[in-house]
């Protein structure tokens, strides 16, 4: 019985990691389409707000759902993981912080980093799940 539960942890992990590879794509293609709202240079007081509480959600998202899928991946995955996954998380920060000061060029410029260091996630990601 042990090896039909062990088994059935097993098929759960995957799928959870396979779900959180999902969600990291689908927080990905949003925090990507966020380019077309930093375009505006009408952007209001409330309009930056939103960009910035979305940035904080879908970021913390990505962040609990790729240390569920490091922790699950084996250890060479683990590092390469983990490397990108800082380096986006600096490049979200630096983001944040130009949102929260409102610099429209700025937050231009790290969207940038941001959409670089996710392509490079997304492509260490998908080939592994």
């Amino acid at each position: 019985m042990a090896i039909a539960s062990s088994r059935g942890d097993k098929a759960m992990d995957d799928m959870a990691t396979k779900g959180c590879v999902f969600r990291i794509k689908s927080c990905a293609f949003d925090l990507l389409s966020m380019e077309e709202d930093l375009i505006n240079e009408d952007i209001d007081d409330v309009w930056w707000e939103i960009i910035s509480r979305d940035l904080r959600l879908k970021s913390t998202f990505m962040y609990c759902d790729l240390s569920h899928v490091i922790s699950s991946s084996c250890d060479e995955q683990k590092r390469n993981l983990t490397d990108l996954g800082s380096m986006l998380f600096h490049y979200i920060e630096k983001l944040g912080n130009a949102v929260k000061s409102k610099d429209i060029t700025s937050a231009q410029i790290c969207h940038s980093d941001v959409s670089l260091a996710l392509q490079e996630l997304m492509a260490a990601l998908i080939p592994a799940h």
